[in-house]
């Protein structure tokens, strides 16, 4: 699991002192990568500078139409790999071809922020990436032009909170790392500093 250090915020009135739980990922973020960011896009005020404001982990279920059994599965190894309980999202529209019914559930997510969201990540970089089979970096072409990324995972066996033998079924998941960059450029810096693989 990530690395916790514990930082003392600043005193509150009265002279009480208030300590927080701060990431190891969110300590590297405050004193390398936003002083690195304001010196290599020279920003005309420290609001401007990009940070990742959250994470979101999908998983779909297509096969939840024929067994639901499938989905409880799903829900339960994404709320242990995240550390929170997942939503399930359910189909916009009827597809026949796919047997699919408007509002039926076919997947879940979970919307990660604060501590959860850089304990995850760093997760994900640190241990779960490098477990990666043939692992050569991620896609650098994943961006959506408005500064977030978005990672396919293949299997869930990455993470090391999932037992191999208890896993019914292999299913991947969709990442998507939400940023408050302007440009798909500057969340690449964003990301980069901040020790994402990416292929070279």
């Amino acid at each position: 699991m990530a690395e916790e250090k514990k930082a003392v915020a600043p005193k509150a009135k009265g002279g009480n002192k208030k300590a927080a739980i701060v990431s190891r990922l969110q300590v590297k973020y405050e004193n390398e990568v936003r002083p690195a960011l304001m010196e290599k896009y020279n920003y005309s005020s420290t609001m401007q500078i990009p940070a990742i404001n959250k994470i979101v982990v999908n998983i779909g279920c297509g096969d939840a139409t024929q067994d639901s059994k499938r989905l409880e599965e799903a829900v339960s190894e994404l709320a242990t790999i995240t550390g929170q309980k997942p939503i399930i999202t359910k189909a916009k529209k009827s597809i026949a071809v796919f047997k699919l019914r408007e509002g039926q559930e076919i997947g879940c997510k979970v919307t990660l922020r604060g501590l959860r969201m850089y304990d995850f990540l760093d997760k994900l970089l640190t241990i779960c990436l490098p477990r990666v089979r043939d692992f050569r970096g991620v896609s650098k072409n994943a961006f959506d032009g408005r500064g977030n990324y978005t990672i396919g995972i293949k299997e869930q066996l990455i993470f090391p909170e999932i037992e191999y033998d208890k896993v019914a079924k292999v299913r991947g998941m969709d990442i998507v790392i939400v940023t408050t960059a302007q440009t798909d450029k500057e969340a690449y810096t964003l990301l980069e500093l901040m020790g994402m693989p990416f292929h070279r």
